[in-house]
């Protein structure tokens, strides 16, 4: 009897184009505009959104919505939502250990050494969540019968541009601060390597994190960036993704105009290590209360 032959069925691969993250939701750029996002041997990887002005205004609208919602809530409350997030990502670890290896064309272990390391910092910042204003905050001393508090208080909407390299940790590095602080942000990912983003995005969207909170937009620095530092419900610009020096000027200049406070990227600063607190003191401005005693 002859013996039936069976292939093996051929799949066809599944081709994601991704999409912003906006006020909780995943909506396509307003300008229809994608880019193809390619590894470092150049094979096709996704397609991303390429994010505009208006894709930024609408972030910008959703973080000044959500923003009251998420520093009003309980600090240890903050600090327990952020945690679940590292939870989420250790659940979804070798998705990101994939993304981060093929898209950076490193190693696994270096891109698992990396996955594990912004797990960690994210875990570190939730924990500062309940501790920012003992950290930040002081009793001074007065020469006068006043209570005088230093009590720290977030910006509000922050908008920051991710570096390229590190994707995910250097993300993780100038988001989870911001959040631990009460601040909303407006994340401008990394252009070359975007995937980490777009999957932080998703794991955003299953957490307790309120919608509008979080925004992420993908696409060019140099088009989204000078919208997003002359807006004026943006209180304050973190440049840390930003290199060309003629780029951060123009943003810089551009955010003076409603004097929004600006971190320039410091070329000797190490995203893969622990930092000290210059970055969550960044997150806050801090403001003096005086208080007559025995009222």
């Amino acid at each position: 009897m002859p013996t039936e032959s069976r292939s093996e069925p051929v799949r066809v691969d599944v081709r994601k184009t991704c999409k912003l993250f906006i006020n909780g939701a995943f909506p396509r750029s307003e300008s229809g505009r994608t880019y193809v996002v390619a590894d470092s041997r150049g094979r096709f990887l996704a397609n991303a959104a390429l994010g505009s002005r208006k894709d930024a205004r609408d972030a910008v609208l959703a973080a000044r919505a959500a923003q009251p919602r998420w520093w009003g809530a309980t600090a240890y409350n903050r600090g327990q939502v952020l945690y679940r997030v590292a939870e989420i990502l250790e659940g979804r670890r070798e998705q990101f250990i994939d993304e981060v290896s093929r898209g950076e064309g490193i190693t696994r272990a270096r891109a698992a050494a990396q996955v594990a390391e912004s797990i960690d910092r994210w875990v570190y910042y939730a924990g500062f969540a309940d501790k920012v204003s003992q950290v930040l905050g002081s009793a001074n001393a007065v020469a006068g019968p006043y209570f005088n508090l230093s009590v720290p208080e977030p910006n509000g909407v922050m908008a920051l541009i991710a570096p390229e390299r590190p994707s995910l940790l250097g993300l993780v590095a100038i988001t989870a601060p911001a959040l631990a602080a009460g601040n909303a942000c407006v994340i401008v990912a990394s252009q070359a390597h975007p995937l980490p983003a777009i999957g932080l995005s998703e794991v955003l969207a299953t957490s307790d994190v309120p919608g509008g909170v979080v925004n992420i937009l993908t696409g060019s620095a140099s088009e989204i960036g000078p919208w997003l530092a002359g807006h004026r419900d943006v209180d304050a610009l973190d440049l840390t993704g930003v290199a060309d020096a003629a780029l951060a000027t123009d943003l810089v200049q551009r955010a003076a105009g409603s004097v929004t406070r600006v971190r320039l990227a410091d070329p000797a600063e190490d995203l893969t290590r622990v930092p000290g607190l210059g970055r969550l003191r960044f997150t806050c401005q801090v403001k003096t209360v005086w208080h007559p005693i025995g009222t």
